[in-house]
């Protein structure tokens, strides 16, 4: 427990450049504190304490505004940045070196016992208020842009943006880390939309459909009106 918290704690100088001492990470840092208590309350919890683990996870809650069930299972350098508003499931899995960022919601989507929360594979970053929810799998590498909202799997190295959660791009590792690039925030230059280019394709044909009419109504100006010529053919019931 005590190694794993010690990884918890090595990992922020890694992942946020505002660290700057060991004391002020211990002192300062919501995830850690929530991190710490989880530890201590899934310890507890493995070991049939589940009340004492319940109630330890509350006051975490209570001090960090982060709820972590002491049931999930969370692996290695798991940092949680800013934390306020994050929720982690009872049957939620998580591997190594993961990041959330704050207001995530690892949540389930049904009342039945069993697995009804996410499972996170090694890497996974995930952006601010994004809310992935269900019995479902983020591979290795898998970014999550802020806000999004996942509800299917998402497969190794790529990015998933929207509501509901759509995957635009593969992951561009860096070199010599197996790290991906990722903005933290969901912003990039160049990002794909698709609900904004379904938009765009909209408005654009709604645009071509108005020079086409305006083109009409001008050619319709141009063409005199029709006046029968005096050799035009007789009327009905006049002879010829």
């Amino acid at each position: 427990m005590f190694s794993r918290i010690k990884s918890d704690i090595k990992v922020i100088f890694e992942r946020d450049p505002a660290a700057r001492t060991f004391t002020e990470v211990l002192l300062c840092y919501p995830g850690v504190h929530a991190l710490v208590a989880y530890r201590l309350a899934h310890w507890l919890w493995i070991r049939n304490f589940c009340l004492t683990a319940r109630f330890i996870s509350q006051l975490a809650r209570l001090f960090t505004g982060i709820e972590i069930h002491p049931g999930a299972r969370i692996g290695r350098g798991f940092f949680i940045d800013h934390g306020m508003g994050v929720v982690i499931g009872e049957t939620t899995e998580i591997g190594d070196n993961v990041t959330i960022y704050h207001g995530v919601t690892l949540g389930g989507t049904t009342w039945n016992k069993g697995k009804r929360h996410p499972t996170l594979a090694d890497n996974v970053v995930i952006g601010a208020g994004a809310k992935v929810l269900g019995p479902i799998t983020l591979g290795i590498n898998v970014r999550i842009g802020s806000n999004a909202v996942v509800v299917a799997d998402a497969p190794p190295n790529s990015t998933v943006v929207g509501i509901p959660g759509r995957v635009v791009y593969g992951s561009a590792k860096k070199k010599g880390t197996g790290v991906a690039k990722f903005p933290s925030y969901g912003e990039t230059n160049g990002m794909p939309d698709p609900v904004a280019k379904a938009v765009g394709c909209l408005l654009d044909q709604v645009h071509q459909m108005d020079d086409r009419i305006k083109e009409l109504e001008q050619s319709e100006k141009v063409i005199p009106p029709f006046e029968p010529s005096p050799k035009s053919a007789p009327h009905i019931g006049e002879s010829p």
